[in-house]
C-alpha cells in the first residue's frame, strides 16, 4: 500500500455486468493500462459483493442495471461492509434518478457506457485518487439537486473557502496545489477539515455546498 492509501501496484478491479460482452469490451480497456488490472469478475449484484469479499480488490465497477441485485444495492452493501473498497458505477442511462442515487449510496463516480471508451480509465483513477468523477453532462443534475436545506453555516477560513471554490469547480488536487501555491499534501489537510467541519462525506457535497452558499458561479 503506497503512503498515500493508494494500492503500491496496479489498481484491482471487480467488473460487475451482466453482459459477457460488454465485461470483455471494458476489461480489454481496463488491462490495456499498466496501473490497472481486473481481477474478478461478477455478473448480477450477488456475486459482486461475494467477489469482493472472496477476491483482494481495491475499486468495484458496478453496473448498475443487473439480475438479482442491481449494481445501487450492491454499491450500498460494500459501502457499508467494505469500506476501504472504492466504487465506480457504469451505466446505459444519463438519467437523473440513478445518477443521484449512486451519489447518496456513496460512489465515487458515474460514468455512462456510451462514453466508457473516453471516461472509464479517468474515472478509474480519479476514483482511487479520492476524488469524484462524472459524466460530461452531469453538472446540470448538480445545480438542480443543490437546493438550500436546513444546514447550518460554518465559519471557512478565506483559505478553506478557496479550497472548496476550487474543488466545486472540478480541480484536481495537483491543480489546486499548483494555483494556490501549496502542497498537495496541505490541499488534502484542508479538503479533510472542509468534510469535518461541514459534516460532508465527499467531492460531490463539498460540490453542492459551494453552489449553495455562492462560492462558486453556476
Amino acid at each position: 500500500m503506497a503512503t498515500d492509501g493508494r494500492p503500491a501496484g496496479p489498481t484491482r478491479i471487480l467488473l460487475a455486468d451482466d453482459h459477457a460482452v460488454v465485461r470483455r469490451g471494458l476489461r480489454l480497456v481496463l488491462d490495456a493500462e499498466p496501473d490497472l488490472t481486473v481481477v474478478a469478475e461478477a455478473d448480477d449484484g450477488i456475486s459482486a459483493v461475494e467477489e469482493a469479499f472472496r477476491t483482494e480488490c481495491d475499486l468495484a465497477v458496478l453496473d448498475v442495471s443487473m439480475p438479482r441485485m442491481g449494481g445501487l444495492q450492491a454499491a450500498r452493501e460494500l459501502v457499508q461492509r467494505r469500506p476501504q473498497m472504492r466504487i465506480l458505477m457504469l451505466s446505459m442511462h444519463r438519467d437523473e434518478q440513478f445518477f443521484l442515487e449512486a451519489l447518496r449510496v456513496g460512489a465515487g463516480g458515474y460514468v455512462v457506457k456510451s462514453a466508457a471508451d473516453r471516461d472509464l480509465i479517468a474515472a478509474c483513477r480519479a476514483v482511487m485518487r479520492g476524488e469524484t468523477f462524472l459524466y460530461s453532462d452531469a453538472q446540470h443534475l448538480l445545480l438542480r439537486y443543490a437546493k438550500p436545506d436546513d444546514m447550518r453555516e460554518r465559519q471557512l477560513s478565506d483559505r478553506e473557502s478557496e479550497v472548496l471554490a476550487l474543488i466545486a469547480e472540478g480541480h484536481t488536487t495537483q491543480e489546486i496545489a499548483q494555483i494556490l501555491v501549496i502542497s498537495p499534501r496541505t490541499v488534502d489537510r484542508h479538503r479533510e477539515n472542509l468534510l469535518a467541519k461541514l459534516n460532508l462525506r465527499n467531492r460531490v457535497e463539498l460540490a453542492r455546498y459551494a453552489i449553495r452558499h455562492r462560492l462558486i458561479e453556476p
